[in-house]
């Protein structure tokens, strides 16, 4: 149980009664219990109300509401606020202030406004956290801890003074001494060596590229300043209630700037928010992978979906509404690939600031909606599929995902402007997705031996001991696809000696001479009829097999993916990039060698997830759609005796026989 104290699926979302006059709050807990919310998370940002001037506290509107909640059988993830530090702290404290890589310092106004490694911010987000802890830790309707929000949201990193210093004790404690940091970041290239830690700054706008082993390490250093911020206050609330689990909401995989594997052992529950790219026809694929990444951060154990929208949120270009059934379908495919608990922002629709025109369980229409509908139906729902808790979601594939390769191989001056590590990896995912494959995603270290397929769709940056991983792994009988631009560089962003693709030369038995980038919009053909298109290398076999080869282009006639018998499995190498059915011509063979079959008997368009003895089928289309399958349903209370149907945009649950 991700959270001990709540013996349902939990339901709900954040709810700011702040915002709102006191005689609101009864009928908002009215309405969540009507609505089947079971759960809220409370006082996110809700620090100038709770510390309206240094050291003076109020917190008696906190207990009022805690009470109420408590006292209508709602359960509390209390918050502490400091992802929206006062206006006092900024003006006591200016050198708290974000300042941006052209040292630009930012004004006060939105969120997340403060310099990460700010020691005056961080004594007062402690002082906040351990009054909150003291007062609340003993509370009978708190069950969990949720700390800041969105940790490097709004300010990833800061360049200022204090940043600069805290970058260097950073530095020292990685490298130990000059001599060594100059190595790693290859000084001896344009004469930017250091001979004093003082000179060492961090990496601000510069007159063309800057070197890029340091934008890595201040990246690094960055994602462990919130790191250290999330440890200082999780400490204190632990100090206090060592019973209660902490947590942080993550931003999977919205948010490039934090290494969240690093993350998964320092929260006791991990928590995700995520929100539908609206304008994308093919969204539900991008919500199910981001399901499965979450899922795997958190080990393959059961998660929290922290937020969500029950329709149009506030900040994209085209804020689209979603249709009529998404609201229940989006958030069953989070429960069917792992989440114990479906959140959203937020629960009232607000009236004014930012987020005004944000979704809500409770829209601006009130209860004559049809959102609220789609809502107090899903919680009703969600009483059937208790039994779901706790159990885990059986995978076909693993895919490795790895943040630092994501950061490395966007950085300035690659071969191509094309590259792109989020479509590499999301090519690939929607293309097991409409296999009816279900994937487990893994660091590059991670084990893989129960795995038959192994993608690895990019990994430009590669450590000696993960390329020893995947030789393993395949040596042991797996088979393993990479995609190419993968194995290039070392974690300082230094190529890999003896040729390309560095240590992965001998898992993959060939040498990639030379990289063959393509013009915008120019294209490729290779055997069979498949295109590729960004990217070409001139691929040299050594024990490889070519399966296919360009017939056009800069490496006309040249292999252009590979198969390498290694060990007792097999490696494939894609040196092109492949979308859409033209990835058949790699993923295909390639499951065939990991004995896995593509489920093509099944409806396109029809989501199927098992979880434990579980079967989710989502279906995304306007047509009903079948699969074979027996058991009881439990949404309708059902059984099917072989074949399920499927309506409409509707989901069926069954526990299998």
């Amino acid at each position: 149980m991700i959270i001990p104290r709540l013996d349902r699926i939990a339901y709900g979302g954040d709810y700011n009664p702040e915002q709102w006059p006191p005689e609101v709050w009864p009928q908002d807990v009215r309405l969540m219990r009507a609505a089947g919310v079971n759960l809220v998370t409370v006082g996110v940002f809700s620090w100038a109300e709770l510390e309206p001037r240094p050291d003076e506290y109020e917190f008696g509107w906190l207990d009022e509401v805690l009470e109420l909640l408590h006292g209508n059988g709602i359960a509390v993830d209390l918050a502490t606020p400091t992802a929206a530090p006062p206006a006092w702290l900024a003006h006591r404290h200016p050198g708290s202030r974000l300042v941006d890589r052209d040292g630009r310092v930012l004004g006060f106004g939105a969120r997340q406004g403060f310099c990460p490694s700010s020691p005056d911010y961080r004594a007062r987000a402690a002082a906040i956290a351990e009054r909150l802890a003291t007062r609340y830790a003993g509370h009978p309707g708190l069950v969990l801890w949720h700390v800041h929000n969105e940790y490097g949201g709004a300010n990833p990193a800061c360049y200022c003074p204090v940043s600069a210093a805290a970058f260097r004790v950073w530095l020292d404690r990685r490298y130990g001494d000059l001599a060594e940091l100059n190595a790693a970041w290859g000084t001896t290239f344009w004469g930017q060596r250091y001979s004093d830690w003082a000179e060492i700054e961090p990496p601000r706008r510069t007159p063309t590229a800057g070197n890029p082993a340091q934008q890595l390490d201040f990246l690094r250093f960055s994602a462990d300043e919130h790191l250290t911020n999330f440890r200082a206050e999780r400490d204190i609330l632990r100090r206090y209630s060592p019973g209660v689990p902490v947590t942080t909401n993550l931003m999977i995989p919205a948010c490039k700037t934090m290494d969240y594997w690093r993350w998964a052992g320092e929260v006791d529950v991990v928590s995700n928010d995520h929100y539908l790219r609206a304008e994308s026809a093919d969204n539900h694929i991008e919500l199910a992978m981001a399901a499965d990444l979450t899922r795997g951060v958190a080990g393959q154990s059961p998660w929290l979906l922290m937020e969500h929208s029950t329709s149009a949120v506030n900040w994209q270009p085209r804020n689209i509404a979603k249709r009529a059934g998404e609201l229940r379908r989006n958030s069953l495919t989070h429960l069917a690939r792992g989440a114990d608990g479906l959140l959203f922002f937020q629960w009232r629709a607000a009236r004014f600031g930012q987020e005004k025109f944000h979704s809500a369980m409770l829209p601006h229409g009130g209860t004559d909606t049809g959102i609220w509908r789609e809502v107090t139906a899903l919680g009703s729902a969600l009483g059937a599929l208790a039994q779901v808790r706790g159990t885990p979601v059986a995978a076909d594939v693993s895919m490795v995902w790895d943040w630092e390769s994501w950061w490395a191989v966007e950085l300035d001056w690659r071969p191509s402007v094309d590259l792109d590590y989020l479509e590499r990896v999301t090519a690939c995912y929607a293309w097991l997705w409409r296999a009816h494959l279900t994937v487990d995603f893994t660091p590059p270290g991670g084990d893989l031996s129960g795995y038959p397929l192994v993608i690895v769709p990019s990994l430009y940056l590669l450590h000696a001991d993960a390329a020893a991983n995947l030789a393993d792994y395949v040596r042991g009988g797996g088979t393993l696809v990479v995609s190419y631009f993968s194995g290039i560089v070392d974690a300082n962003d230094a190529v890999h000696p003896g040729g390309h693709p560095g240590p992965l030369r001998e898992l993959l038995g060939l040498v990639v001479e030379e990289f063959r980038p393509l013009r915008a919009g120019e294209t490729v053909r290779l055997d069979g009829g498949t295109t590729g298109d960004v990217w070409t290398e001139l691929v040299r076999p050594r024990g490889a097999t070519p399966v296919l080869r360009y017939l056009d282009g800069p490496a006309a006639g040249e292999p252009a993916v590979t198969r390498h018998p290694f060990g007792a499995g097999v490696a494939w190498y894609v040196s092109t990039r492949l979308r859409g059915e033209d990835l058949d011509a790699v993923l295909r063979p390639a499951c065939g060698d990991a004995a896995i079959a593509p489920r093509d008997d099944l409806p396109a368009g029809l989501e199927v997830v098992r979880r434990g003895p579980f079967l989710f089928a989502i279906n995304h289309t306007d047509q009903d759609a079948k699969l074979p399958a027996a058991g009881t349903e439990l949404l309708t209370g059902g059984h099917c005796a072989g074949l399920l149907r499927v309506p409409a945009g509707e989901v069926r649950v069954i526990r299998t026989e």
